[in-house]
């Protein structure tokens, strides 16, 4: 990858940015400011210090020798004092001054010109000798001039020591942000290309290894996330896994039970009993595959979210008993004894089909799983705004181990007595949740019960749904 384009680049520049951006506004407004207001301050002292010199000069003292009082002056004030005396209109000459040494620099000063100009005290900067000064001029009585002047030399030597340190911090910050920035992003960064190699790995298929972080900032949450997806799609794999050698053993024992029949009829000369016995296994086989490729469609339909179901009001009693009369053949022949209970009949909301499929697989369920002798029982109920459809047998029940497992795809109870594919109670419940219901189980020594919840339907008229058995008003 481009060097230029990591996050450890990008982040230090834009630190490296915002340090700059900073360092210039300081040097722009700043410092500025503060020479500013370093040089109002001084002119201000200034003005605040000339009127009392004014007076002082005034005084009949310093008339008579105004040299001590100017020196006395400029020490308290800190500043150069000097007396002007107009010439002509147009020319001010310094008369006195603090300065033992000589006035001349002092010829044509700009503010005392502009004081004298205009009959009022002017303050401002002028330079003198490549040195900034501070002068405030002031009009005194008797028409002279009096003009104090501070160097402000060492004010501003100050500043641009400050604005030297300033410089300098901050070439120091600069260096050091690109160096945190880099640092700190490079360490995001690795955390990041884990978690990259991470979703390869789950891409790949290679689930094994778990998705972790120590961070508890946001990459330690997608961390959590990757895991959680890693653990979701580990499950939904060995589940595919798992349904994959589930169906093709499932497929393969009745084809291989079929092609033993198939070559016995081919290659042995049986009695016609005997080939009407092979029939007869051969036609369950078929029959087994069959209802296995209906499961197996039904499922993968189901997974696809393209199951549509109606939501349409449900006669659960009268459900029950198309149901005891479908399957009481097959409970004569299997010597079980199926019976309808009376008892509340609630209207149900679901579809009528996919209701009677899940009763089927589980009258089914009860029948080939009891022992002969068994009563399975189907009854309806009323709990909580739920109108259940109940089906019961006073079989050996369902060991506690398996009970967790039983809604499994292809799960079976290990036993004797188990049978089918395994794929029966996991339909039901998938049908059951797609029209707002439950599969529910509760099993123990000498008692299986399986109750199908689905809501009830309310009836704006008050009227009851007619049932099977009930009269049918004639037609006039």
């Amino acid at each position: 990858m481009n060097p230029l384009r990591s996050v450890g680049t990008r982040l230090g520049l834009a630190l490296a940015i915002v340090v700059a951006a900073a360092l210039a506004l300081v040097d722009l407004i700043v410092v500025p400011s503060l020479e500013r207001n370093l040089v109002h301050a001084k002119i201000a002292q200034l003005r605040d210090a000339a009127p009392a010199i004014a007076a002082q000069y005034e005084s009949k003292s310093a008339v008579i020798d105004p040299q001590p009082v100017l020196q006395a002056a400029s020490e308290s004030a800190s500043a150069r004092i000097s007396v002007f005396t107009r010439l002509d209109p147009q020319t001010l000459i310094p008369v006195a001054d603090s300065n033992l040494a000589s006035s001349s620099d002092l010829a044509q000063d700009p503010i005392a010109e502009r004081s004298a100009a205009r009959g009022v005290t002017v303050s401002g900067t002028v330079e003198r000798r490549e040195t900034r000064y501070a002068e405030v001029a002031r009009l005194l009585p008797k028409g002279d001039v009096l003009l104090l002047s501070a160097s402000l030399h060492d004010s501003l030597a100050n500043i641009h020591l400050v604005r030297r340190r300033l410089l300098i911090a901050g070439l120091i910050a600069l260096v050091a942000s690109l160096l945190v920035g880099y640092g700190a992003a490079s360490i995001f960064a690795r955390r990041l290309r884990r978690l990259e190699r991470a979703a390869d790995r789950i891409a790949g298929g290679d689930f094994s290894e778990p998705v972790s972080d120590s961070g508890s900032d946001e990459v330690g949450q997608l961390a959590e996330a990757f895991e959680r997806m890693r653990q979701r799609l580990s499950g939904l794999e060995r589940a595919r896994r798992e349904f994959i050698a589930n169906a093709s053993h499932e497929l393969r024992t009745p084809l291989f039970s079929l092609g033993g029949f198939l070559e016995l009829l081919e290659n042995e000369e049986l009695d016609p009993a005997t080939q009407d016995e092979f029939l007869r296994a051969m036609r369950e086989q078929i029959d087994r595959l069959t209802k296995l490729a209906t499961e197996l469609l039904d499922l993968s339909r189901l997974d696809a979210g393209r199951v549509h179901v109606e939501a349409e009001p449900l006669d659960l009693e009268a459900l029950a008993r198309s149901l005891a009369r479908e399957f009481r053949p097959v409970a004569v022949a299997s010597g079980h004894d199926v019976e309808v209970e009376a008892g509340e009949a609630p209207s149900a909301v679901g579809d009528e089909e996919r209701t009677l499929q899940i009763g089927r697989i589980l009258v089914e369920n009860a029948l080939v799983h009891t022992p002969a002798g068994t009563k399975v029982r189907l009854s309806t109920a009323r709990r909580n705004g739920q109108a259940l459809l109940q089906v019961e047998d006073d079989g050996p029940g369902i060991p506690a181990d398996d009970l967790p497992h039983i809604f499994d795809r292809f799960y079976r109870v290990e036993g004797s007595v188990a049978s089918g594919s395994g794929l029966g109670l996991a339909i039901a419940r998938e049908l059951a949740g797609l029209m707002g219901g439950t599969v529910e189980l509760e099993s123990q020594d000498g008692r299986t019960a399986f109750a199908l919840a689905l809501p009830v339907a309310h009836r704006d008229d008050g009227d009851a749904i007619p049932r099977e058995n009930d009269p049918v008003p004639a037609v006039r």
